[in-house]
């Protein structure tokens, strides 16, 4: 517990009140307006209160960490291999191995669309009506 009065957290203690009942005071605060006859006021009245629960639970579980910090986990020497003291430890990856996607099958398309690409940029001030290959109708 006494880690919990360090001025860090004091100001943390400080903080989360502040939240809390700054947003109770706006949910009272939307409420006074919903009865008043606004009605897109009362889904504000309800949400701000859940903010404010919010701000609590991350407060609460804040405190919480801190006076039972997680254990790590046991490790399990089973089934790791014996290490030699002094021996370098090494991390083994996956190997991959890129390989070479088939051809495609010919398709007219796609060699039309890559020599208009390689007329493209071989003239980069052109524009597509100077492609030879270009019709009106496309």
């Amino acid at each position: 517990m006494k880690g919990l009065w360090t001025p860090a957290w004091i100001v943390r203690h400080v903080l989360a009140l502040a939240a809390i009942a700054g947003c109770l005071a706006l949910g009272w605060w939307q409420f006074s307006r919903a009865s008043g006859g606004n009605t897109l006021s009362w889904g504000y009245t309800f949400e701000w209160p859940v903010f404010a629960g919010f701000f609590g639970f991350l407060w609460w579980r804040e405190v919480q960490l801190v006076r039972h910090p997680p254990q790590p986990p046991a490790e399990d020497t089973a089934d790791e291999p014996e290490r030699l003291p002094g021996a370098p430890v090494t991390v083994g990856r996956p190997v991959r191995v890129a390989i070479q996607a088939p051809p495609a099958a010919d398709d007219p398309e796609l060699a039309a669309y890559n020599d208009y690409l390689a007329w493209l940029a071989a003239h980069p001030g052109a524009r597509p009506a100077d492609y030879p290959g270009y019709s009106k109708q496309n």
